[in-house]
This record gives C-alpha cells, sequence and structure tokens, in this order.
C-alpha cells in the first residue's frame, strides 16, 4: 500500500511541474505576440518606428562586407532623425574602407551624422569617421594611422627545408606576384610600391577634401602614426573631445534635431535568421526597460564575418620590439 501511495503522490507532483511549464510556455508565447505587436506597431520602448537618434557601431576589421553597407542603406528612409556612428577600429582593406566611406556619405545627405571614437580610428576606421559631419573623439582615443600597407608572408624558405617545391607556369613575370613561394623580384616590388602609393595618395586627398587641410598640414599627419584625441583636435583630425553625450549636444545644437530623443542600436541582421533567439530576447529585454540586458543580448548575435587579407590594407598594426 505504501508504495502505491509514493506513486500516486510522484504522479500528482509531475502533474504540478507539466501543468507549471505548460503554463510558463503558453505566457512566453504570449508574451511574444505582445513584443512583436507593439514592436509592428511602432509602440515598443525599444521600436525604431518612432522618431529616435541610431547608433550604428563599426568595430573591428572593416571588409565592406554587404550587410554592413545594407544596414547604413536602410537608415536613408528610416524614421532616424539623426545618426551617430560609434568607431572603435583599426582599420581594414581600402576598397573595404572605400565603400564603407561612401555609404556613410550617401546616408549624411540624407540624415544628419556624427562620428564618436570610442578607442580607435585608425587607417580604414579613420576613413569611415570621415563619412560623418563631425567627429568627436575621447582624449585617450588613437586617431590617425594615415597610410596604406601590403602585406604578405613569404614561406619560401620553409619550403625550401621541408623540401617541398611549387611549380608555375604563368603569362607574365608579374601575374600572381607576390605569391608567397619565392622571394619577391624587384620588379614586383615596384609594381606593387605603386598600387600602395596610388592608393596613398587617395587616402591624402580624402583628408585633405573632408578636414579642410592644406598640402603641407597633410603632409605632417599622414606619416602613417597615430594620435591621441587631444592631439588630433590640434590637427584638425578631429572636431572635439567627448563621447556621444557631446556628439548628441551638438546634433541638437546645430542639425536642430529635437531634444531627448531615444538611441537607438541599428545592427546588422544575422545572415542565419532575421528574428532568432538572441534577437526575441533582446526585443523582449527593451520591452520591459532592461536596457542593460538588451546590448549584452544585442552583442550576442553578432556574428563573425569572414575576411580575406589578400588587398591592399588601410591598417593600424602596433608592432611589438623585438
Amino acid at each position: 500500500m505504501s508504495s502505491d501511495a509514493d506513486l500516486l503522490a510522484d504522479r500528482r507532483n509531475l502533474r504540478r511541474k507539466l501543468t507549471l511549464w505548460r503554463l510558463l510556455a503558453v505566457l512566453g508565447v504570449i508574451a511574444a505576440a505582445v513584443v512583436a505587436g507593439l514592436a509592428w506597431s511602432g509602440n515598443a520602448p525599444g521600436s525604431t518606428s518612432r522618431a529616435h537618434i541610431a547608433r550604428v557601431t563599426i568595430s573591428g576589421f572593416i571588409s565592406g562586407d554587404r550587410r554592413t553597407l545594407d544596414l547604413i542603406k536602410s537608415l536613408e528612409d528610416s524614421r532616424a532623425s539623426a545618426v551617430v556612428v560609434r568607431i572603435d577600429s583599426p582599420g581594414g582593406t581600402t576598397s573595404g574602407s572605400e565603400a564603407l566611406h561612401i555609404a556613410l556619405r550617401s546616408l549624411a545627405a540624407k540624415k544628419p551624422m556624427v562620428a564618436v571614437v570610442d578607442g580607435l580610428a585608425a587607417s580604414g576606421g579613420y576613413i569611415a569617421a570621415m563619412g560623418a559631419d563631425r567627429i568627436v573623439a575621447r582624449q585617450t582615443s588613437l586617431v590617425g594611422s594615415i597610410g596604406v600597407l601590403f602585406q604578405i608572408p613569404n614561406v619560401g624558405r620553409l619550403l625550401d627545408t621541408v623540401g617541398v617545391k611549387v611549380e608555375e607556369i604563368k603569362s607574365s613575370p608579374l601575374k600572381a606576384a607576390p605569391n608567397g613561394f619565392e622571394p619577391t623580384s624587384p620588379e614586383a616590388r615596384a609594381a606593387l610600391q605603386r598600387v600602395v602609393e596610388d592608393n596613398y595618395d587617395w587616402f591624402k586627398r580624402l583628408v585633405g577634401d573632408r578636414r579642410k587641410l592644406g598640402e603641407t598640414e597633410i603632409a605632417v599627419v599622414s606619416d602613417g602614426r597615430v594620435y591621441s584625441g587631444r592631439q588630433a583636435v590640434g590637427l584638425k583630425l578631429v572636431d572635439e573631445i567627448g563621447g556621444e553625450p557631446e556628439a548628441i549636444a551638438w546634433l541638437e545644437r546645430e542639425k536642430n534635431v529635437a531634444k531627448d530623443l531615444p538611441v537607438r542600436d541599428w545592427r546588422r541582421r544575422n545572415e542565419s535568421s532575421s528574428f532568432g533567439l538572441w534577437s526575441a530576447g533582446e526585443a523582449m529585454a527593451r520591452a520591459a526597460g532592461l536596457e542593460s540586458l538588451a546590448v549584452i543580448l544585442a552583442r550576442a548575435a553578432d556574428q563573425p564575418v569572414g575576411l580575406r587579407l589578400d588587398a591592399p590594407l588601410a591598417l593600424w598594426q602596433p608592432v611589438a620590439e623585438k
């Protein structure tokens, strides 16, 4: 009898647990439906369907990936009253940085835009910053590194050591040079140097045009070094010392952006899903007023993008002393 009573008690406990989980599941579905409805109608606390200031973050290696460019393009016809571009990047490929700059300039023609250097805007990162109407940087931010490089590892001696020889047949001596399997010829080095110099001239012309610098001023700032935010202000590479509050104050003061508008993060869509688990969690956190949790979930939703490093780079690479 005792065992039968215990079995009945266990079954009752199991039913209670099942009932609880079913209730929680139903509540979760209802909550998700409410959040989705609010987002669709533009009434959710984190909605981008109402007037707001859009925050776009440019961080890490700049490759000119399509998701980032599409995101910037989508802002042109959005309800955003202005755009804050948060930059923390050492740069990337020259062509990728150029594509990003062009996209930002196109957006700046329709929306007031200010760049905030949050740590680093070097090389391609600085090219991105120049896409905005104004650049704000912290005193200790690193800005500049105006220059171009081309790098390729040479493993020729390693292959000789292990007894591997790479044979090739090509249409001309400069085809696919340098290839990393043999020493770079003087002719190939000279050809690549001309490519680097042409990219470098483009970079300097861009700085002169966007920052209104003369040839003498450009020569001073374009030797490849980085500057602190305070130094950059004196060299006219940056307009103001500060962070996002100062950037928004400038938008309100100079661009007639309404005061106290909410700032909303605009992120690249996840390639695998437009509304995945992380995105749903972020929306629910914003609806509940948990902005800090929403930011954490937003970062978790981001996925790294595959990179190719076989192009000229506008990239800051600090080198350790040997």
